[in-house]
């Protein structure tokens, strides 16, 4: 079999990733863990995420900005082309602290967008070329592999794969400067106690730590591109 046919995927490459794929796996368990356990913790004040979500939106000036449940578990977002927060329904609907810690947080983006904060407009600029990039980027790669008169098309492939952890990378500082934000939301307004915030970090802590890991994976794939792409 040619080494850089379809044995690229037996190469010895492969163990770069073993850590990444190790830190995404405990990541994943680790959000898991923290959203089911706190999920089921309620705050002693008894807002609702809705509540918090609203509330923080319209002290921040951005009244204007709807607030919809939107179907799914964990599929809490906020939306900065048609500039709508969605919550999942044991967010929207829900008062305990990783409901209100998580409707906190998208609220976080949604004061970032407003105050146009540089890593969210970055970030939102790559996204078109990043989301093509990791669609696309395989494709390139695997036909360059596969047939020698095209092995121009791994570079392109390379290059393409490089926009999506570009992305990744720059995503982290809009994921922690949202939680950053949450926690003084949170602590500000009154909406949980001093004992409640020790949870509400570790939920978004641990939500931080699934950006970490994707990274990390988007980082070890990339080198393990372009180690093969030396060797060639």
């Amino acid at each position: 079999m040619h080494p850089y046919g379809f044995g690229f995927f037996y190469d010895p490459t492969m163990l770069i990733l073993i850590p990444a794929i190790l830190l995404t796996l405990y990541a994943q368990g680790k959000v898991k863990s923290s959203f089911a356990k706190y999920l089921r913790v309620p705050t002693r004040k008894n807002y609702t995420g809705a509540q918090v979500a609203r509330t923080l939106l319209n002290d921040h000036g951005l009244a204007d900005i709807p607030i919809e449940v939107t179907p799914g578990h964990m599929s809490d977002h906020y939306d900065p082309v048609r500039q709508i927060l969605r919550l999942s329904p044991e967010v929207y609907r829900g008062s305990s602290i990783a409901a209100v810690s998580v409707a906190a947080h998208e609220v976080g983006h949604a004061i970032q967008h407003d105050a146009g904060y540089v890593p969210l407009t970055l970030r939102n600029k790559i996204f078109p070329i990043a989301r093509f990039g990791s669609s696309a980027a395989w494709f390139f790669i695997i036909i360059g592999l596969i047939l020698p008169a095209f092995t121009s098309l791994f570079d392109v492939g390379i290059m393409l794969f490089a926009t999506a952890v570009l992305f990744q990378v720059v995503t982290l500082p809009v994921e922690f400067n949202a939680s950053n934000r949450a926690m003084q939301l949170l602590d500000t307004h009154g909406f949980i106690t001093t004992g409640e915030a020790s949870g509400a970090k570790k939920v978004l802590n641990a939500a931080a730590l699934t950006y970490v890991a994707a990274m990390a994976a988007g980082i070890a794939q990339l080198l393990r591109l372009l180690i093969i792409r030396g060797r060639r």
